[in-house]
């Protein structure tokens, strides 16, 4: 029996990655994620008239963590994530109007109803793949926004859902006006949605989608059923996306035809090639680049920020194509030779 000497000394780059995900950034366990907790709580201190946008930006980073499984580690493309971030906001919004408003209670609502909606379309999408795919999944959110537009009784329509008043979190802090507990609240879903997915990038079910990406005929050959861990890793995405747009209804708490909006989708794909794909850590990255690059373009000149976002978007994907988390290793490479590649 031969071997193949290229599979016995070289791991694969998941493994690769994996590996150093585990040591933890300059080899020291969870300092990465003590530096994010850390720069978001000094946001908090250094910008307090900002905490709505701030907030935003949380929000915006489960989204893209839900696309970051969908076509990062699954490998997935797909411009829909907006039929279940929608799905999601008008859930939480409906279910605090007329059933319960107590936030926990709520995000879960919205995860169920982005679940069933990643669920349902999921059962067809994953037949398809490719141009085919995308566009499939852009008409699946445009129909669910003319659905929300027809159901002016029950969704307001053009209008938005109005009335939306979420009880106190967890019985003790309200959403005050300055929206401080808004803030700390969506951090605490970041933080937990990021632990999941953490789990369940390093878990059997987390290589079997990367597996997939890689090579699907050849999970298929090893007994693995493609289909089905497709149509979980999309159900699963849709219910993060769904938390998503029930934390945004509920601190805005407005929900407008814009949650099925194709610029949504679009821009959560962007944030995440910014940041860089498979890894987490990235659709952080990426979301709040993208995010205060827009703001601050936006104030700057309100009708040309675009080309900004698009120079950069440029720049990434020709000098950086592992987005904003091979910098480090683009420039070692640049300044002092090739160095060692953790993704090869």
């Amino acid at each position: 029996m031969s071997i193949d000497k290229t599979t016995t000394k070289q791991p694969s780059r998941y493994a690769s990655r994996l590996a150093g995900a585990r040591s933890g950034l300059f080899g020291i366990p969870l300092l990465a994620e003590a530096l994010l907790l850390a720069a978001a709580v000094a946001a908090f201190y250094l910008f307090p008239y900002n905490l709505a946008f701030l907030t935003r930006i949380l929000i915006m980073i489960v989204l893209v963590l839900s696309l970051d499984l969908i076509l990062g580690i699954a490998g997935i493309a797909t411009l829909g994530q907006a039929a279940m971030y929608g799905t999601g906001a008008y859930a939480a919004g409906l279910f605090a109007i007329h059933v319960w408003a107590d936030p926990v209670a709520g995000l879960l609502a919205g995860a169920v109803a982005g679940a069933a909606m990643a669920l349902v379309s999921g059962l067809l999408l994953m037949r398809s793949h490719g141009l085919t795919l995308i566009m499939l999944s852009i008409a699946v959110a445009q129909i669910c926004a003319e659905i929300a537009n027809k159901a002016r009784p029950i969704t307001g329509g053009a209008d938005g859902l109005r009335g939306i008043r979420p009880d106190p979190i967890l019985g003790m802090f309200e959403f005050d006006f300055v929206g401080r507990a808004g803030y700390f609240y969506a951090l605490a879903v970041v933080i937990v949605i990021f632990a999941l997915l953490r789990i369940i990038a390093r878990s059997p079910f987390g290589l079997t989608l990367r597996g997939i990406q890689e090579s699907p005929s050849r999970m298929r050959a090893i007994g693995t059923p493609v289909y089905w861990r497709l149509v979980s890793a999309y159900t699963l995405g849709g219910a993060i996306a769904g938390v998503a747009g029930a934390l945004a209804a509920q601190v805005t708490q407005l929900v407008s035809l814009e949650a099925y909006s194709f610029n949504l989708s679009a821009e959560a794909l962007i944030m995440l090639i910014l940041g860089g794909t498979g890894r987490l850590y990235g659709a952080v990255i990426g979301a709040v680049v993208f995010m205060v690059v827009h703001h601050v373009a936006a104030a700057v000149d309100p009708f040309n920020w675009l080309f900004i976002i698009g120079a950069m978007v440029l720049g990434v994907v020709f000098f950086v194509p592992t987005g904003f988390l091979g910098l480090p290793l683009a420039l070692q490479r640049l300044f002092g030779g090739r160095g060692h590649d953790d993704r090869a």
